[in-house]
């Protein structure tokens, strides 16, 4: 017979199911998931393989209620919500209950005198793990009412009951989550005497609900996420409650340039038009990782606040973006993704991140173009050789007849809106750069090779070998010298100090 079809307690009882603690539950199914060699349900984390997820694995084998610590940004949430893939498919229950009863084990009035009075016959329903899953927002203005519940005056006067009957009691979300998983997210935003409720139901399975004690032994996975920052910041997890919580699992960000890249292209929203128009090459996506991680190592930034994973994601999001404007603006059919196309991703960072004093004075959007300067000149060495022992070097320096170029006094603007010839014949004309490709990488596509083109001219600006200005939809490349001293102030094409932001 198909689990779905046994309808009452009887047929139950017949098909040898055995009641089981939801905890047991998914320690059985990790078990048996560690053994197949699988991931043990968590599909899609990445970077957490030999971290957080062997420590959430023991926590869930020692039937442990977890918290999850660790700024944002970190997949707190996402690891609590995968845990629904360790709870069986489904589950029976006894048919109108609210808390979900289990049939061999009700907990509820309803539960306990419906068995009473149909015995084998009580009807049983089939519930799916989707449904076992509870999530609340920790929020200032949560109460014991909305967690736990509260007397229901209506029903009482209506059914004619006193207050400590448990049938005029409105059950609230802990209660109703019986036999699942409960997730508070954000647990320092809860109020302390809203935490001080949760202390029983942690230990001793019984519930209070304006004065009147109720022995209900709830069966629940307790999950909380928590940021180390709101410690100081908005509030705290009362000691006694961070006590009875029994593992406290550190999350982290990704640790290498590999790892983000990987979560970004995971999770990034694009259109099937975007992924097939417009190319992305692996620089291009290694420099908007290094930005989070330059962001993460900068002085204008509050490292207690932490740069989410969401802002590589965005970012991403916006250079395919700016370079399918420019693709739509010049009726091309396809393109790639220049150097120039990072003016679009400003917006995503300024909105990620939370300045210290210094960053305040500089500005979010200044910061934004030092972040990514940074990541640039990280990056370069990477490609080509360093530019000050270049010039330091016996050997011939490799940048010599680039900057002499600008030193003759030529200028170059690379506009995140130019057409394809014309951002071609721009590169083409600075005297060495095509050969300099040449000389370290080869072979290449030309969509490459015009990408490191343009990624050398930022490079030898950010080791202050070239001048780059600031244009609002786009860059201006000039002699170092010749900018300092022959600069006009009225000059409004070329502004080397600011930005559009």
């Amino acid at each position: 017979m198909n689990k779905q079809d046994i309808t009452t307690l009887g047929q139950l009882k017949q098909s040898g199911y055995k009641s089981e603690s939801v905890k047991d539950e998914l320690r059985r199914n990790l078990i048996t998931q560690l053994k197949k060699k699988e991931e043990g349900g968590f599909e899609g984390i990445i970077g957490f393989e030999d971290t957080v997820i062997p420590d959430l694995q023991t926590a869930i084998l020692s039937r442990h209620n977890i918290l999850l610590l660790g700024l944002r940004g970190q997949a707190k949430t996402r690891i609590a919500r995968l845990l629904v893939n360790l709870l069986d498919e489904y589950v029976p229950y006894i048919e109108g209950s609210e808390l979900f009863d289990d049939p061999l084990n009700p907990i509820s009035w309803f539960g306990h005198s419906i068995v009473q009075e149909k015995g084998e016959d009580t009807p049983i329903a089939w519930i799916h793990r989707s449904e076992r899953y509870t999530e609340k927002l920790a929020t200032p203005d949560v109460t014991v009412a909305d967690l736990i519940g509260d007397v229901d005056p209506i029903k009482a006067a209506t059914m004619k009951l006193t207050y400590s009957d448990e049938r005029v009691i409105h059950f609230g979300l802990i209660p109703r989550a019986h036999r699942g998983i409960f997730v508070i997210n954000e647990l320092p935003d809860l109020q302390a005497r809203i935490q001080v409720s949760l202390f029983n139901i942690l230990q001793e399975r019984d519930i209070q609900i304006r004065g009147f004690k109720l022995r209900l032994p709830l069966d629940i996975q307790f999950v909380f996420t928590a940021n180390p920052e709101d410690y100081t910041n908005r509030g705290s997890i009362v000691t006694p409650l961070k006590d009875r919580i029994e593992s406290q699992i550190l999350t982290h960000y990704p640790r290498s340039v590999e790892i983000s890249r990987k979560i970004t292209q995971q999770e990034a929203s694009l259109t099937p038009d975007q992924r097939a128009n417009i190319e992305a090459d692996g620089l291009v996506k290694d420099l908007v990782e290094q930005i989070a991680f330059e962001a993460r190592n900068s002085e204008y930034i509050d490292k207690k606040s932490g740069v989410s994973a969401r802002l590589t994601i965005s970012a991403y999001e916006n250079l395919i973006s700016n370079a399918e404007r420019r693709m739509i603006i010049n009726h091309e059919t396809k393109t790639f993704v220049r150097i120039a196309d990072f003016l679009g991703v400003i917006p995503a960072i300024t909105g990620k991140i939370e300045l210290v004093y210094e960053g305040e004075l500089e500005g979010p959007g200044k910061v934004a173009n030092i972040l990514i300067g940074k990541a640039i000149k990280t990056l370069f060495a990477k490609y080509f050789p360093d530019p000050e022992k270049a010039k330091k070097a016996k050997a011939p320096n490799p940048y010599t007849k680039i900057i002499n170029w600008f030193s003759d006094g030529n200028t170059l603007a690379v506009l995140d809106d130019l057409p394809l010839a014309e951002y071609k014949n721009a590169l083409n004309q600075v005297t060495g750069l095509k050969e300099l490709i040449k000389q370290f990488h080869p072979s290449l596509a030309e969509t490459q090779r015009l990408i490191l083109m343009e990624f050398v001219l930022h490079g030898l600006a950010e080791y202050s070998q070239l001048s780059k200005g600031f244009l609002d939809n786009g860059f201006a490349f000039s002699d170092m010298f010749n900018s300092l001293f022959n600069l006009q102030p009225d000059d409004d094409d070329l502004n080397l100090d600011d930005d559009r932001y």
